[in-house]
């Protein structure tokens, strides 16, 4: 198996960041790896290591099941980084003391630079970080000096710089810390001494030649297609590295949103020359959905149908013993619980809707180590389309789950017409560079509107656009009024059996993203 390049071990102490702190790395041109503290030492040793990153976290290190990684991570002769709990692990493991803070400090804080070196390497003066801690660093251990400090922590940053050993009480990885990208940077840079090599190119190389190996030189893969850009990018990976010898599927469920089939065998049939089936299953879907209006029923109906309509098209490629699949780095990674322990699950993903095991088929997941944004650079990289690339999420049962209430045939035409205005005005106007999500609702109420002197009693659909950076916490997009009205407008004036528009201008939380 070909070797990840050197990088550094990121060990989760139950941060809600920790995978920020890797996607800082990833983006800085470093490669890294998470884990938790009980596989820590065997995980470090398995890599070529150049540093370690330990992680924040809610615990206090003197109570009883707080994590704690094992203590031979401070002497491997790598650089070491913590992070709030990290830094607190590390000065109470080396001899300092921690206690519970008079003052706590939650958010934006001012500190002061006592030394420009090392992490602080170009940074003087003040600067403004991100401070969430209750607990502080009292003691420091011998050896260590205090390179920052705030008027509630003395100890902000710390270092024994001749063993490497780096602590800073705030969190650098997060956008607040104003100059925290530098200091990550200073760290791997100036402490680490790494490369900075991890970059679209070497990343595709690398994952050509582990596919190849996986495959060998007569394996023949089967892909499960679905349009987004994580198939998508896996599918272009697999195909440069086996070409014809993968065989991608396309299922159209019927539940697509407008020209998305003829969008996708466009680019990967006609395009890029890939051996691409479609199946047109849309009067088979639709015909289980009938009567159909609990949300989770819909998921699961379309996710057995999906398996199903898989395995039989799968079948005809009798040769193909792997089942490439879009696979990513957050979907493996197992994490530390808020209660200090793991948490024990590691999820299996399937881009593909939930293929079972009995397929027996193995896994071919060249993305399985990437985080979305790593993949949507190798997209470009690759010379994949735009419209895909930069694709909206857009959830795997379909327009299933934006039609509140039953689905037919003519609500998923209504949903299609409306939600194609909705996203090509936005795009039109540029406005969807700034945001997560927008579409379309079609709801299942009717109202009464006049049109064309005649009363009308016709459905309604409602508009969600949100504004986020990970999909987990969303706030509503502010759209410019013309740009609504216009939307409003088309809809009204275009879409038949649509009479009325709303717009959603709920955050999540408390509300979620998708309706349904």
């Amino acid at each position: 198996m070909s070797q990840a390049p050197r990088g550094v071990l990121i060990v989760d102490l139950g941060t809600q960041y920790t995978q920020l702190i890797a996607r800082r790395l990833r983006e800085a041109g470093t490669w890294c790896e998470i884990t938790i503290p009980e596989r820590a030492l065997e995980t470090a040793r398995r890599m070529d290591l150049g540093g370690v990153i330990l992680s924040g976290g809610p615990n206090s290190v003197y109570d009883e099941g707080s994590p704690r990684p094992p203590r031979e991570l401070l002497d491997l002769g790598v650089p070491v980084l913590g992070i709030c709990y990290g830094m607190q692990w590390m000065c109470q493991e080396l001899g300092g003391k921690v206690v519970a803070s008079d003052s706590r400090e939650y958010g934006r804080t001012s500190i002061r630079i006592l030394e420009s070196e090392g992490l602080f390497d170009g940074i003087g003066g003040h600067t403004v970080v991100w401070m969430s801690h209750g607990d502080s660093v009292v003691a420091v251990p011998d050896g260590f000096n205090t390179y920052a400090s705030s008027d509630n922590c003395e100890f902000a940053a710390v270092a024994d710089p001749a063993r490497k050993l780096w602590g800073v009480q705030y969190h650098p990885e997060v956008t607040h810390s104003v100059r925290g990208r530098e200091m990550i940077d200073n760290f791997l840079v100036k402490v680490c001494a790494l490369p900075g090599d991890w970059k679209p190119d070497s990343i595709v190389d690398r994952e050509v030649a582990k596919v190849q190996e996986i495959v060998g030189e007569t394996g023949e893969v089967v892909l499960g297609l679905s349009g987004g850009v994580d198939s998508s990018v896996a599918a272009l990976i697999i195909h440069k590295a086996i070409g014809a010898r993968q065989h991608c599927i396309f299922v159209d469920n019927g539940l697509l949103r407008k020209g998305e089939r003829e969008a996708v065998e466009a680019e990967f049939r006609e395009h890029l020359g890939m051996d691409l089936t479609t199946v047109d299953a849309a009067d088979r879907f639709l015909s289980k959905l009938a009567g159909v209006t609990d949300p989770e029923r819909k998921r699961k109906i379309i996710g057995h149908e999906f398996v199903e309509v898989f395995r039989e098209e799968a079948k005809r490629f009798q040769n193909s013993k792997f089942l490439g699949q879009g696979t990513l780095y957050p979907d493996v990674i197992e994490s530390v619980a808020a209660h200090g322990g793991s948490t024990a699950v590691i999820k299996s993903h399937h881009n593909v809707g939930g293929l079972p095991e009995d397929l027996d088929m193995a896994l071919v997941e060249p993305l399985r180590e990437l985080f979305k944004d790593e993949v949507r650079a190798i997209g470009r990289f690759m010379g994949l389309d735009e419209r895909i690339v930069g694709r909206q999420p857009f959830p795997g049962p379909g327009l299933a789950v934006r039609i509140v209430g039953e689905v037919t045939p003519e609500r998923v035409r209504l949903l299609q017409d409306a939600d194609h205005i909705v996203t090509t005005e936005i795009e039109a106007a540029g406005e969807h560079r700034s945001l997560w999500q927008y579409f379309a609702v079609l709801l299942p109420v009717k109202s009464v509107g006049v049109m064309g002197d005649a009363r009308t009693y016709e459905s309604a659909c409602a508009l969600r656009v949100v504004e986020s950076t990970d999909g987990m916490t969303a706030d509503w997009g502010h759209l410019s009024h013309e740009l609504l009205a216009r939307i409003s407008n088309r809809i009204i004036n275009e879409v038949r059996g649509i009479n009325r528009v709303v717009l959603d201008i709920s955050s999540k939380p408390p509300a979620t993203i998708e309706w349904e």
